[in-house]
């Protein structure tokens, strides 16, 4: 009988394969993208990438008597009404462990006040259909772009300025105005789910944006790190606004996770010396239907009931 519970420190050692080999993680996390961590890695590799998972509270093994036959480790983006799944690991080919995975694992975190559930996956991941099985939708398809260590283009005469703490509303109407609504209904249908659904970058973010007639009409963040990332939304031209980001990259590689539904800014990547490196399927489930508030009406005139 196969059952999911939390895992012990030892368990991880049970994922390796008798050629000392891993079983690769299909969740993708976007601070786990453009790491070159895909392919499965050495027992010493393995056992530093996962042992933090399998200690951790968050994290459930699927055994099938004494045998793990699988892991799955979900944690909290922003705030803890919005959170990821960051590690997806079967080792057969039985949909079951799957099930099993997704089944404790949505319990558990429904306890710590979850609302929603992201999943991020190659599009071609066999678990894609499993997760569907367990409820959850696919609403965007992602390619992630790499641009090699070249000379940032040349600065535009764009007005970027760093964003203030305050202009967080400002950012969220601007993605308001350029994201579709089914995007929007998941991700950010208010200010309050768009800020804890904001995904974990892997390090410390600069944001910039650039201001028309007291509206944020463009912005982009870069993390400098291990991998740099960026990301950029714009009621316009995107050249300028990814150009300014790349000016803060400098001559080092880049990468950007940029959404089917933003045809605009692939292009303006492209333009700047962007390829393909990836392509990947965001999926999502809602756990908790938010409730509405009720407004107390008072009743003018008895009604008799017959």
């Amino acid at each position: 009988m196969t059952s999911a519970r939390h895992p012990l420190p030892t368990d991880i050692v049970a994922l390796v394969s008798f050629d000392g080999r891993v079983y690769p993680n299909e969740a993708k996390p976007l601070d786990r993208l453009g790491l070159g961590n895909d392919k499965p890695h050495a027992l010493e590799t393995a056992l530093e990438q996962w042992f933090s998972f399998a200690t951790g509270k968050h994290t459930w093994v699927s055994v099938h008597g004494a045998t793990i036959r699988g892991l799955i480790s979900a944690r909290p983006r922003t705030k803890r009404t919005a959170w990821e799944i960051a590690v997806l690991i079967n080792t057969t080919d039985d949909d079951s462990v799957w099930q099993s995975l997704f089944t404790r694992m949505l319990s558990g975190i429904g306890k710590h006040g979850a609302e929603r559930i992201f999943l991020r996956v190659h599009l071609d991941s066999p678990v894609r259909e499993a997760a569907r099985a367990a409820g959850f939708f696919a609403y965007a398809e992602e390619t992630l772009l790499r641009r090699p260590a070249l000379p940032p283009p040349p600065k535009s005469d764009l007005p970027v300025r760093r964003k203030a703490k305050s202009e967080a509303l400002g950012v969220f109407q601007l993605y308001s105005r350029e994201m579709p609504a089914n995007v929007r209904a998941i991700e950010g249908a208010t200010f309050r789910e768009w800020q804890a659904a904001q995904e974990k970058w892997g390090g410390r973010f600069s944001d910039l944006v650039v201001e028309e007639d007291a509206v944020i009409a463009a912005w982009t963040r870069v993390v400098l790190g291990q991998v740099n990332r960026l990301a950029a939304l714009s009621a316009s031209s995107y050249d300028d606004i990814v150009s300014a980001a790349l000016q803060l990259v400098g001559e080092r590689e880049a990468h950007c996770l940029a959404p089917r539904h933003a045809p605009a800014l692939v292009s303006a990547l492209d333009r700047l010396g962007f390829e393909p490196a990836g392509e990947f399927c965001a999926m999502a489930k809602r756990l908790a239907k938010p409730a509405e508030e009720l407004t107390p009406e008072s009743a003018k005139e008895a009604i008799t009931a017959n």
